[in-house]
Protein backbone atom coordinates (compact mmCIF):
# COMPACT_ATOMS: atom_id res chain seq x y z
CA UNK A 1 0.00 0.00 0.00
CA UNK A 2 1.07 3.35 -0.58
CA UNK A 3 1.94 5.59 1.69
CA UNK A 4 0.00 9.08 1.40
CA UNK A 5 2.10 12.25 2.28
CA UNK A 6 0.09 15.14 4.21
CA UNK A 7 -0.76 17.16 1.08
CA UNK A 8 -2.48 14.12 -0.63
CA UNK A 9 -4.55 13.83 2.59
CA UNK A 10 -5.90 17.20 3.23
CA UNK A 11 -6.95 16.94 -1.10
CA UNK A 12 -8.59 13.97 -0.53
CA UNK A 13 -10.60 15.27 2.43
CA UNK A 14 -11.16 18.84 0.58
CA UNK A 15 -12.65 16.46 -2.45
CA UNK A 16 -15.03 14.18 -0.15
CA UNK A 17 -16.29 17.87 1.46
CA UNK A 18 -16.40 19.65 -1.52
CA UNK A 19 -18.76 16.90 -3.63
CA UNK A 20 -21.09 16.02 -0.56
CA UNK A 21 -21.86 19.83 -0.27
CA UNK A 22 -22.33 20.01 -4.22
CA UNK A 23 -24.25 16.54 -3.80
CA UNK A 24 -26.43 18.16 -1.14
CA UNK A 25 -27.04 21.06 -3.30
CA UNK A 26 -28.33 19.04 -5.74
CA UNK A 27 -30.27 16.84 -4.43
CA UNK A 28 -32.20 18.98 -1.76
CA UNK A 29 -34.22 20.80 -4.07
CA UNK A 30 -35.56 17.75 -4.75
CA UNK A 31 -36.25 16.26 -1.77
CA UNK A 32 -37.95 19.05 -0.90
CA UNK A 33 -40.28 19.08 -3.51
CA UNK A 34 -40.83 15.73 -2.51
CA UNK A 35 -41.48 16.04 1.32
CA UNK A 36 -43.80 19.25 -0.23
CA UNK A 37 -45.74 17.42 -1.91
CA UNK A 38 -46.75 15.09 1.11
CA UNK A 39 -47.12 17.55 3.74
CA UNK A 40 -50.52 19.14 4.76
CA UNK A 41 -51.89 22.02 3.29
CA UNK A 42 -51.36 23.83 6.64
CA UNK A 43 -48.01 23.14 6.98
CA UNK A 44 -47.04 23.98 3.57
CA UNK A 45 -48.68 27.43 3.99
CA UNK A 46 -46.28 28.12 6.56
CA UNK A 47 -43.25 27.17 4.57
CA UNK A 48 -39.89 26.52 5.41
CA UNK A 49 -37.21 24.01 4.86
CA UNK A 50 -38.85 20.57 4.54
CA UNK A 51 -36.16 17.81 5.51
CA UNK A 52 -39.32 15.07 5.70
CA UNK A 53 -43.20 15.52 5.56
CA UNK A 54 -45.38 17.83 7.89
CA UNK A 55 -48.78 16.34 8.59
CA UNK A 56 -48.34 13.56 5.84
CA UNK A 57 -50.75 12.95 3.80
CA UNK A 58 -51.39 12.07 -0.23
CA UNK A 59 -54.01 14.60 -0.73
CA UNK A 60 -51.82 16.11 -2.89
CA UNK A 61 -51.72 13.23 -5.56
CA UNK A 62 -55.14 12.23 -4.96
CA UNK A 63 -55.93 15.70 -6.98
CA UNK A 64 -53.29 15.32 -9.39
CA UNK A 65 -54.44 12.06 -10.09
CA UNK A 66 -58.15 13.46 -10.59
CA UNK A 67 -57.00 15.22 -13.85
CA UNK A 68 -57.66 13.96 -16.72
CA UNK A 69 -54.56 15.74 -18.08
CA UNK A 70 -52.15 13.75 -15.69
CA UNK A 71 -53.37 10.77 -17.61
CA UNK A 72 -53.42 12.13 -21.58
CA UNK A 73 -49.95 13.93 -20.65
CA UNK A 74 -48.33 10.45 -19.55
CA UNK A 75 -50.58 8.78 -22.90
CA UNK A 76 -48.37 11.39 -25.13
CA UNK A 77 -45.02 11.55 -23.39
CA UNK A 78 -44.97 7.99 -23.21
CA UNK A 79 -45.72 7.18 -26.67
CA UNK A 80 -43.65 10.14 -28.01
CA UNK A 81 -40.41 8.79 -25.48
CA UNK A 82 -40.68 5.16 -26.62
CA UNK A 83 -41.23 5.73 -30.21
CA UNK A 84 -38.94 8.32 -30.64
CA UNK A 85 -36.10 6.56 -28.64
CA UNK A 86 -35.99 3.29 -30.31
CA UNK A 87 -36.57 5.25 -33.77
CA UNK A 88 -33.58 7.92 -32.97
CA UNK A 89 -31.53 4.97 -32.15
CA UNK A 90 -32.01 2.81 -34.99
CA UNK A 91 -32.03 5.51 -37.71
CA UNK A 92 -28.40 7.45 -35.45
CA UNK A 93 -26.77 3.80 -35.54
CA UNK A 94 -27.45 2.65 -39.15
CA UNK A 95 -26.34 6.17 -40.34
CA UNK A 96 -23.21 6.01 -37.67
CA UNK A 97 -22.18 2.34 -38.91
CA UNK A 98 -22.37 3.53 -42.43
CA UNK A 99 -20.37 6.58 -42.26
CA UNK A 100 -17.95 4.76 -40.16
CA UNK A 101 -16.43 2.73 -43.57
CA UNK A 102 -14.08 4.72 -44.94
CA UNK A 103 -14.77 3.04 -48.09
CA UNK A 104 -18.48 4.68 -48.57
CA UNK A 105 -18.37 7.01 -51.38
CA UNK A 106 -17.98 10.82 -50.40
CA UNK A 107 -18.07 9.70 -47.13
CA UNK A 108 -15.92 13.01 -46.12
CA UNK A 109 -19.15 15.12 -47.82
CA UNK A 110 -21.58 13.13 -45.90
CA UNK A 111 -20.05 14.04 -42.43
CA UNK A 112 -19.21 17.82 -43.29
CA UNK A 113 -22.80 17.54 -43.95
CA UNK A 114 -24.37 16.03 -40.38
CA UNK A 115 -21.52 18.07 -38.96
CA UNK A 116 -22.94 21.47 -40.64
CA UNK A 117 -26.36 20.71 -39.28
CA UNK A 118 -25.18 20.34 -35.80
CA UNK A 119 -23.64 24.30 -35.90
CA UNK A 120 -26.17 25.82 -38.16
CA UNK A 121 -30.06 25.25 -38.09
CA UNK A 122 -32.89 26.85 -40.01
CA UNK A 123 -34.26 28.34 -36.57
CA UNK A 124 -38.08 28.25 -35.28
CA UNK A 125 -40.08 29.68 -37.64
CA UNK A 126 -38.43 27.42 -40.56
CA UNK A 127 -38.73 24.87 -38.29
CA UNK A 128 -42.49 25.50 -37.74
CA UNK A 129 -43.23 26.24 -41.48
CA UNK A 130 -42.13 22.83 -42.44
CA UNK A 131 -44.37 20.85 -39.81
CA UNK A 132 -46.84 22.86 -41.00
CA UNK A 133 -46.50 22.00 -45.04
CA UNK A 134 -46.35 18.41 -43.80
CA UNK A 135 -50.05 18.63 -42.04
CA UNK A 136 -48.33 18.10 -38.76
CA UNK A 137 -49.67 20.97 -36.60
CA UNK A 138 -51.87 19.52 -33.93
CA UNK A 139 -50.41 15.90 -34.56
CA UNK A 140 -48.25 13.83 -32.16
CA UNK A 141 -45.55 13.17 -35.19
CA UNK A 142 -44.52 16.69 -34.97
CA UNK A 143 -43.60 16.19 -31.52
CA UNK A 144 -41.43 12.84 -32.47
CA UNK A 145 -39.74 13.45 -35.75
CA UNK A 146 -38.13 16.64 -35.26
CA UNK A 147 -35.84 15.44 -32.68
CA UNK A 148 -35.05 11.78 -33.83
CA UNK A 149 -31.54 12.34 -35.10
CA UNK A 150 -29.17 14.39 -33.54
CA UNK A 151 -25.69 14.82 -35.54
CA UNK A 152 -24.11 15.24 -31.85
CA UNK A 153 -24.98 11.47 -31.25
CA UNK A 154 -24.26 9.97 -35.20
CA UNK A 155 -20.76 11.77 -34.71
CA UNK A 156 -20.54 9.88 -31.24
CA UNK A 157 -21.52 6.79 -32.41
CA UNK A 158 -19.45 6.90 -35.70
CA UNK A 159 -16.20 7.66 -33.39
CA UNK A 160 -17.49 4.04 -31.56
CA UNK A 161 -18.12 2.02 -34.41
CA UNK A 162 -14.49 2.67 -35.62
CA UNK A 163 -13.14 1.27 -32.29
CA UNK A 164 -14.76 -2.17 -33.00
CA UNK A 165 -11.34 -4.40 -34.66
CA UNK A 166 -12.38 -4.53 -38.73
CA UNK A 167 -10.99 -8.33 -38.12
CA UNK A 168 -14.62 -9.24 -36.44
CA UNK A 169 -16.54 -8.17 -39.62
CA UNK A 170 -13.93 -9.78 -41.89
CA UNK A 171 -14.27 -13.17 -40.09
CA UNK A 172 -18.08 -13.02 -40.42
CA UNK A 173 -17.81 -12.07 -44.39
CA UNK A 174 -15.49 -15.32 -44.63
CA UNK A 175 -18.26 -17.01 -42.59
CA UNK A 176 -20.88 -16.05 -45.39
CA UNK A 177 -22.33 -13.10 -43.70
CA UNK A 178 -23.79 -9.97 -45.25
CA UNK A 179 -23.52 -6.16 -44.05
CA UNK A 180 -27.15 -6.67 -42.63
CA UNK A 181 -26.24 -9.56 -40.49
CA UNK A 182 -23.08 -8.86 -39.68
CA UNK A 183 -24.42 -5.42 -38.32
CA UNK A 184 -27.37 -6.85 -36.68
CA UNK A 185 -25.84 -9.79 -34.93
CA UNK A 186 -21.88 -8.49 -33.86
CA UNK A 187 -21.92 -4.52 -34.43
CA UNK A 188 -25.00 -3.83 -32.08
CA UNK A 189 -24.46 -6.72 -29.44
CA UNK A 190 -21.12 -5.04 -29.14
CA UNK A 191 -22.77 -1.60 -28.84
CA UNK A 192 -24.83 -1.96 -25.68
CA UNK A 193 -23.32 0.36 -23.62
CA UNK A 194 -22.67 3.05 -26.69
CA UNK A 195 -26.55 2.84 -27.44
CA UNK A 196 -27.79 3.19 -23.63
CA UNK A 197 -26.03 5.93 -23.42
CA UNK A 198 -27.54 7.75 -26.16
CA UNK A 199 -31.09 6.36 -25.37
CA UNK A 200 -30.67 7.44 -21.93
CA UNK A 201 -29.82 11.39 -23.81
CA UNK A 202 -32.53 11.18 -25.91
CA UNK A 203 -35.78 9.48 -23.95
CA UNK A 204 -34.77 12.71 -21.64
CA UNK A 205 -34.57 15.01 -24.29
CA UNK A 206 -38.33 13.91 -25.14
CA UNK A 207 -39.67 13.09 -21.49
CA UNK A 208 -38.12 16.92 -20.86
CA UNK A 209 -39.36 18.17 -24.34
CA UNK A 210 -42.41 21.11 -23.88
CA UNK A 211 -41.82 23.60 -26.12
CA UNK A 212 -42.46 21.52 -28.93
CA UNK A 213 -45.82 21.47 -27.57
CA UNK A 214 -46.07 24.66 -27.60
CA UNK A 215 -45.28 25.11 -31.25
CA UNK A 216 -46.96 22.30 -33.08
CA UNK A 217 -49.48 20.99 -30.74
CA UNK A 218 -53.57 22.99 -30.32
CA UNK A 219 -55.35 20.52 -28.52
CA UNK A 220 -55.13 20.48 -24.95
CA UNK A 221 -55.55 16.41 -24.54
CA UNK A 222 -52.52 15.78 -26.85
CA UNK A 223 -50.19 18.16 -24.34
CA UNK A 224 -47.11 16.35 -23.14
CA UNK A 225 -46.41 15.73 -19.54
CA UNK A 226 -44.15 18.39 -19.65
CA UNK A 227 -46.84 21.29 -20.92
CA UNK A 228 -49.25 20.14 -18.62
CA UNK A 229 -46.30 20.90 -16.04
CA UNK A 230 -45.53 24.18 -17.29
CA UNK A 231 -49.51 25.20 -17.44
CA UNK A 232 -49.87 23.68 -13.49
CA UNK A 233 -46.97 25.66 -12.34
CA UNK A 234 -47.82 28.83 -14.47
CA UNK A 235 -51.24 28.85 -14.41
CA UNK A 236 -51.85 26.92 -11.00
CA UNK A 237 -55.21 28.09 -9.93
CA UNK A 238 -56.69 27.90 -13.21
CA UNK A 239 -55.43 24.60 -13.94
CA UNK A 240 -56.49 23.91 -10.64
CA UNK A 241 -59.96 24.18 -11.26
CA UNK A 242 -60.24 22.67 -14.44
CA UNK A 243 -59.08 19.92 -12.85
CA UNK A 244 -61.72 20.16 -10.08
CA UNK A 245 -59.02 20.30 -7.67
CA UNK A 246 -59.66 22.91 -4.64
CA UNK A 247 -57.99 24.42 -2.04
CA UNK A 248 -60.78 24.18 0.34
CA UNK A 249 -59.27 24.80 4.24
CA UNK A 250 -62.33 23.58 5.67
CA UNK A 251 -61.82 20.31 5.03
CA UNK A 252 -58.47 19.02 6.29
CA UNK A 253 -58.89 15.57 4.44
CA UNK A 254 -58.96 17.47 0.98
CA UNK A 255 -57.36 20.64 1.60
CA UNK A 256 -54.27 21.35 -0.65
CA UNK A 257 -52.65 24.45 -1.49
CA UNK A 258 -51.18 25.69 -4.79
CA UNK A 259 -47.47 25.15 -3.73
CA UNK A 260 -48.16 21.20 -2.67
CA UNK A 261 -50.50 20.75 -6.19
CA UNK A 262 -47.26 22.30 -8.00
CA UNK A 263 -44.51 20.12 -6.16
CA UNK A 264 -46.91 17.09 -6.63
CA UNK A 265 -47.17 17.84 -10.75
CA UNK A 266 -43.28 18.33 -10.77
CA UNK A 267 -42.99 14.75 -8.57
CA UNK A 268 -44.95 12.91 -10.89
CA UNK A 269 -43.93 14.27 -13.73
CA UNK A 270 -40.43 13.73 -13.18
CA UNK A 271 -40.20 10.31 -11.51
CA UNK A 272 -40.85 7.87 -14.10
CA UNK A 273 -37.71 9.11 -16.11
CA UNK A 274 -35.54 8.91 -13.13
CA UNK A 275 -36.45 5.12 -12.38
CA UNK A 276 -35.28 4.35 -16.18
CA UNK A 277 -31.95 5.13 -14.85
CA UNK A 278 -30.72 2.68 -12.65
CA UNK A 279 -31.60 -0.32 -15.42
CA UNK A 280 -29.24 1.83 -18.02
CA UNK A 281 -26.56 2.18 -15.35
CA UNK A 282 -25.16 -1.04 -15.88
CA UNK A 283 -24.48 -0.73 -19.37
CA UNK A 284 -22.04 2.90 -18.90
CA UNK A 285 -19.46 0.83 -16.88
CA UNK A 286 -19.09 -2.32 -18.78
CA UNK A 287 -16.59 -2.67 -21.06
CA UNK A 288 -18.09 -2.77 -24.60
CA UNK A 289 -15.40 -5.61 -25.97
CA UNK A 290 -15.67 -7.97 -22.92
CA UNK A 291 -15.91 -11.51 -24.89
CA UNK A 292 -15.84 -10.57 -28.12
CA UNK A 293 -11.73 -10.72 -28.27
CA UNK A 294 -10.62 -14.52 -26.73
CA UNK A 295 -7.25 -15.08 -26.93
Amino acid sequence: MIKQTTGEKVFGAFNYVFFFILAVAMIYPFWHIIMTSFSSAAETSRGGIFLWPRGFNVNVYRGVFRNPQTYTGYQTTIMVTVLGTFGGLAITAMTAYACSKQFLPFVSVIMLAILFTMIFNGGMIPNYLLIRNLNLIDNRLALILPGMVSPFHIIIMRTFFRTIPSSLEESAKIDGANDVYIFARIIIPLSKASLATIGLFIAVGYWNDFFSTVLYINSSNKWSMMAVLRNMITNTATAMAAAGIAANADNELEAVTETSVRAGTIVVATVPILVVYPFLQKHFVKGVMIGSIKG
